[in-house]
């Protein structure tokens, strides 16, 4: 699909006419409006009701776009982002009126500069490990004769996060304090301190539309009609914090200090054209247990998204030398789909809510210029990464800035990207 305005058609562009990922930005009034990202620009969605442009629509949307955050119109379910999205189409197609076309112009604003803001509150977050090249690669750093632990084969782990610390991009990460193990664990007590293993991690995350009742599961065939959209999300760990405290409860302090999210949330019917077949399972694992299994999901579950991170040092900054490429990994190569990861957490009759987010892990594939974070990439600590200045980087150090991006393309040519995930280490508060 082609548009009318220009840039959302140029080579490379995120934002084309198929894309039309939503987000919240600082508008004129200083409140925060719902919008709409298409070329370089961001289409107003509480200005464009208030213009009379989305009368179209039923009430119940329009309400929705004039609300701060999109958990109203995540409420009303796929039939109604559906309408509104086909509307969004239809207005800035390459076919629209240029009668239309100058009653969208006041809406339009540019995307640069934009104060971007979360597009959705959070009610929970859940964290997965859904990655099995992650999980065989970190499992092979602490457990060599053991990698992967016997569950996991037959289903999606997860942990649950905090929300109250998760921001969006760009964010200024403080480096946490928090106990640390000594260098050598026998009989030698733990110190208190700043974070010495702080790392990123590449993940996605999967938003959660209409939700489930109390103690109704929600089936794998029906698991993507709750997925509103998805986003980049960097779930920042202090490795040596949660070395010392996971035990025998999982992370808790090394994980829950930061989470950064992009701030634009692509929709999931964007990413039709980017299906593709689920991870096929090894030969050796065990048969998924009938409700995380389905035709649909092993043959349309998976998405054909690039997943790349990149790091800055300060003094790279200063020099205006580009980003160190740490990463390329593929959403498809996960283990565990989107769908299956919606399904168990509702099996037991978990009721999922507008806005809730899911987290995909860590999303790493099979070689080494596909571990999405430090700890792989660096075994530990144990192989420092070169940067161009003649710095070295085990962990990320003060005034490092990891940034994330994502984008899809097909063999037809089209292509769509993420924007960015972008978050700068900022030094411990002392205690």
């Amino acid at each position: 699909m082609t548009s009318w305005l220009a840039s959302a058609n140029a080579a490379g562009c995120d934002f084309p006419l198929h894309n039309l990922p939503y987000g919240a930005y600082r508008g004129n009034d200083g409140g925060a409006h719902l919008c709409a990202a298409i070329g370089d620009s961001l289409f107003d969605l509480h200005q464009a009701v208030g213009a009379g442009v989305l009368d179209e629509l039923g009430p119940d949307i329009r309400d929705a776009c004039q609300a701060p955050v999109l958990n109203r119109l995540m409420a009303l379910g796929a039939p109604a982002a559906a309408a509104l999205r086909a509307r969004l189409q239809e207005f800035f197609g390459e076919f629209a009126s240029e009668a239309m076309q100058r009653h969208l112009r006041p809406c339009l604003h540019p995307l640069d500069g934009a104060a971007m803001r979360l597009a959705f509150e959070i009610g929970d977050y859940t964290d997965f490990y859904a990655s099995r090249d992650h999980a065989f690669n970190v499992g092979s750093l602490f457990r060599p004769a053991n990698p992967l632990l016997p569950n996991y084969a037959y289903l999606p782990v997860a942990y649950h996060g905090r929300s109250s610390s998760i921001g969006v991009s760009p964010q200024t990460v403080r480096r946490p304090l928090g106990q640390r193990p000594a260098a050598t664990p026998d009989g030698v007590p733990p110190s208190f301190g700043a974070c010495r293993q702080l790392d990123y991690e590449l993940e996605v995350g999967f938003i959660i539309g209409q939700g489930n009742p109390p103690g109704e599961p929600i089936p794998l065939a029906e698991a993507e009609q709750h997925v509103f959209g998805v986003c980049l999300l960097n779930d920042w760990s202090a490795r040596d914090i949660q070395r010392w405290e996971y035990q025998p409860l999982g992370p808790f302090l090394g994980k829950n200090f930061a989470t950064t999210l992009s701030p634009w949330v692509v929709p999931l019917a964007a990413l039709e054209p980017f299906r593709g077949p689920a991870r096929r399972r090894d030969a050796a694992d065990p048969a998924l247990l009938p409700y995380l299994d389905h035709a649909h999901d092993r043959g349309q579950g998976g998405f054909q998204v690039s997943l790349v991170a990149e790091l800055t040092s300060e003094l790279m900054r200063q020099r205006g030398l580009p980003g160190l490429r740490l990463c390329e990994s593929h959403l498809g190569d996960l283990y565990w789909t989107m769908a299956q990861m919606v399904t168990h957490h509702a099996s037991n009759g978990c009721n999922l809510r507008p806005g809730d987010l899911l987290g995909s892990g860590t999303v790493s594939g099979p070689g080494p210029a596909a571990r999405g974070c430090l700890l792989e990439a660096t075994q530990a600590g144990r192989q420092a990464l070169a940067l161009p200045t003649g710095e070295t980087r085990t962990f990320l150090e003060d005034g490092d800035q990891v940034i994330l991006r994502a984008y899809a393309q097909n063999a037809q040519g089209l292509r769509l990207g993420w924007g960015t995930c972008a978050g700068t280490i900022a030094p411990a508060k002392e205690l």
